[in-house]
């Protein structure tokens, strides 16, 4: 007797397997991108510090979405699903950061 997953689909399941050889370049990336981090790190590089952090994270999260968790087998609705949940945060991340750095321009009552 076939299991209701077998049922629903036929014999395939819908589960893909990516290559060891394709998982371990994915890997290598990321531990590239983590010393990348770490090397920037002792840089002064300003006010951009975290602005490359955030963006080397972001480049990090986005290998782990994609192949990872196999959004790039996934369906359409997935993928926007992860798409308008990043639009937000990045709204959001926008919205604070608009707020920190216009905090001086109007000066401080009373002074």
């Amino acid at each position: 007797m076939s299991s209701p997953i077998e049922q629903q689909t036929g014999s395939h399941t819908g589960v893909h397997v990516e290559s060891p050889a394709l998982l371990l370049t994915v890997f290598g990336g990321l531990m590239v991108l983590t010393f990348l981090t770490v090397w920037v790190s002792g840089l002064d590089l300003g006010r951009m510090n975290d602005v490359t952090a955030l963006g080397i994270a972001t480049l990090k999260a986005g290998l782990v979405i994609w192949y990872f968790m196999h959004v790039r087998h996934s369906t359409i609705l997935t993928k926007l699903a992860i798409l308008t949940a990043t639009f937000f945060v990045v709204l959001l991340f926008g919205i604070t950061l608009a707020d920190y750095l216009t905090r001086g321009w109007l000066g401080v009552l009373g002074r």
